[in-house]
């Protein structure tokens, strides 16, 4: 299923970012990974999902340390699921056994045209300064389906401060106000997360729309404001299906 792929050269708030995860590989888990956080919830609605497209097969981009890998074969014995991960100190760190998790970025994924059922993204698109390039990739090894669980930066904070920065993110402002935001840089950098950027699962729903016959969000945070608007939810798994063809079900 992985052919050979060329060498990208990365750019150094790449190779900053990888540098930090190199470093935190063996608090990596104890960190990032909760009983019950909102990616746990994520992936609870991927393995109910995985069925309606009758996926049997699953890649997962920016594996980390393999926790997404774990939980669904778990749920889903017979799920033949993948990995791709650049940080090999993340690699070493995954815990299932019999794991594949590949040395690539999600820019350069190696494999051929629709090499999966599904491919999935548990909070890697925060971590990249341009998500769009990541999507195409995903979008492109997928058959049936995508699923990003990630921020939605429209549910953070004050309800006034989300419709602010829903107001100008519609007029297509919000690239320089993020960099007056940030005193140019365009970045935001802490000790428990390293360099991560501004963003929105919603930023990525008209990739996805171009390609899927289905796209919806399910909250995965409690929304405490406007509860029948999903604009409103903090972080949220992203969910384009195509539509299945052939008779019958498989999957989990």
């Amino acid at each position: 299923m992985a052919v050979s792929s060329v060498t990208v050269s990365i750019s150094p708030m790449t190779q900053r970012q990888q540098d930090y995860y190199a470093k935190m590989a063996s608090a990596y888990e104890s960190m990032h990974v909760q009983p019950g956080d909102e990616h746990y919830i994520a992936l609870e609605y991927v393995a109910a999902l995985l069925p309606v497209v009758r996926a049997k097969t699953v890649l997962d981009v920016g594996s980390g340390t393999g926790r997404a890998i774990r939980f669904l074969r778990q749920r889903c014995p017979d799920l033949q699921i993948e990995g791709v991960e650049p940080v090999g100190e993340l690699r070493e760190q995954a815990q299932a056994p019999k794991t594949v998790i590949h040395d690539a970025s999600g820019e350069d994924l190696p494999f051929h045209d629709g090499s999966f059922d599904v491919v999935i993204a548990f909070g890697l698109l925060h971590h990249v300064p341009d998500p769009a390039p990541v999507v195409t990739e995903m979008m492109r090894v997928a058959r049936s389906g995508v699923m990003i669980s990630d921020a939605n930066r429209f549910g953070q904070g004050s309800t006034g401060a989300g419709m602010l920065k829903f107001a100008i993110h519609r007029t297509g402002l919000w690239p320089a106000f993020e960099r007056f935001r940030t005193r140019g840089r365009g970045y935001m950098e802490s000790e428990g997360d390293g360099i991560f950027y501004s963003y929105s699962i919603f930023d990525s729903m008209p990739q996805l729309q171009a390609w899927a016959d289905r796209v919806f969000v399910i909250p995965t945070l409690p929304q405490k404001r406007f509860p029948l608007m999903q604009l409103a939810t903090p972080h949220g798994l992203l969910v384009a299906f195509r539509e299945p063809s052939g008779p019958g079900w498989a999957g989990c």
